[in-house]
């Protein structure tokens, strides 16, 4: 979030930048290691953890504020919202609900953060949201620790997950984010990371709409915009 253009933007426009952690679980790291990741780039910003069992909130600490709150953000007018982790547990029907509840808690141009990524974020998929709806799908893996860009499957957010299947969008880009990764073999002696630059580039080349990073990532990245991988119903 700390390397979004957009996010950071949203951020230092705002008068008193606030993000929210929705459902830190059972230990605050996240929202810890969030909030120290933004003040590197906002350095003004106020950061809420929120848990809605009342037994994981812990007292405030490490310059975060925790609170009681679920979807409604506790009251609160956020400019970005990250939740990870938290729909999975709904189904599938329920997750437009869940998004517009927070959608009509955030400030003026806020974003929502909503995506899924394994116990210690060696794949994570989001998807960004603002007031009118998604915009964006991001797929994110640590370059060594995944052999093709479709392992990231199991992680895709719960909009997402079910769709998996021969025919769908998401299907298809995975299909053929593999496939550019293959014929990026020849960079492998590279490094991972540089075999899935080649690979998302010949990914871009064959049609499909992904973002180019301009800078080096840490991890290998694949964005593509909402409508691309949109459920078709």
């Amino acid at each position: 979030m700390a390397s979004r253009p957009e996010i950071v933007d949203v951020l230092r426009a705002a008068e008193h930048p606030l993000a929210v952690d929705l459902g830190y679980g059972d230990r605050p790291d996240t929202a810890v290691e969030m909030y120290r990741r933004l003040r590197h780039v906002v350095a003004d910003l106020s950061l809420v953890g929120l848990e809605i069992d009342p037994a994981r909130v812990v007292a405030d600490h490490d310059g975060v504020r925790f609170a009681r709150g679920g979807f409604e953000l506790a009251g609160l007018r956020p400019h970005l919202v990250r939740a990870y982790n938290v729909l999975r547990q709904y189904d599938e029907d329920q997750v437009v609900g869940h998004w517009r509840r927070m959608q009509d808690a955030l400030a003026p141009g806020g974003l929502i953060v909503e995506g899924t990524c394994d116990e210690i974020g060696r794949r994570c998929a989001w998807i960004l949201l603002d007031a009118d709806g998604p915009r964006s799908l991001t797929l994110s893996w640590a370059p060594r620790h995944t052999d093709h860009p479709s392992a990231i499957a199991a992680r895709l957010p719960k909009a997402l997950i079910h769709h998996n299947r021969p025919g769908s969008p998401i299907h298809d880009l995975l299909t053929a984010a593999d496939r550019c990764w293959d014929v990026a073999a020849p960079y492998a002696p590279y490094g991972p990371r540089v075999r899935w630059s080649h690979a998302r580039r010949a990914l871009a080349a064959s049609g499909v709409p992904c973002e180019i990073p301009r800078r080096r990532l840490r991890d290998n990245t694949l964005t593509v915009p909402w409508s691309f991988v949109a459920p078709s119903r």
